[in-house]
């Protein structure tokens, strides 16, 4: 059974679903790929604590990796995508071209930007580091304007955090 909640975030609601496998979908309720729940999904925040207190320690500048049960569905090749989204570093973003090699398909940057924009768990699988090959920010689904959101906050607080190591040492 699908359960889920909605919570308040700086970036405004969020819909957080998943069932007994993990975490399924975070959906951006205040955009046009918002997500409705289906009929027979269960409201509770029972099963996502976690989840909740990640995403409000992330937005608080603490938390800089998620380690929750995902259990994202998608193609082989999203989940391939999926995962080198997650080894991209906190506050550094990187390329649809540069995913696809590290991937051993360098051709294959549209299936990569694809497979990013199908992301069923954005924030936690971090497709809003992937960026144009010019530097540009490109598509996201939570919207361009969040997207510039969730890199600013973690550019700050990485540079907050340099900052705090330089002056202390």
């Amino acid at each position: 059974m699908t359960e889920y909640c909605e919570i308040s975030t700086p970036v405004g609601r969020l819909l957080v679903a998943g069932d007994e496998k993990g975490l399924r979908k975070i959906s951006f309720q205040g955009g046009s790929h918002a997500i409705k729940p289906a009929e027979d999904w269960r409201r509770t925040e029972e099963p996502f604590r976690q989840a909740i207190g990640q995403l409000e320690a992330y937005f608080a500048g603490e938390l800089r990796r998620f380690d929750l049960t995902l259990a994202p569905v998608g193609t082989p090749f999203q989940r391939e995508v999926w995962s080198m989204l997650r080894t991209i570093p906190y506050g550094e973003t990187a390329s649809y071209a540069a995913i696809a090699r590290r991937l051993g398909r360098s051709t294959a940057y549209r299936a990569v930007g694809a497979a990013n924009g199908s992301n069923p768990i954005p924030i936690v699988i971090p497709c809003h580091r992937v960026i144009g090959a010019d530097g540009s920010l490109t598509g996201f689904g939570g919207g361009l304007a969040i997207k510039r959101q969730l890199l600013e906050l973690e550019a700050g607080q990485r540079q907050a955090l340099q900052g705090r190591s330089l002056a202390g040492g």
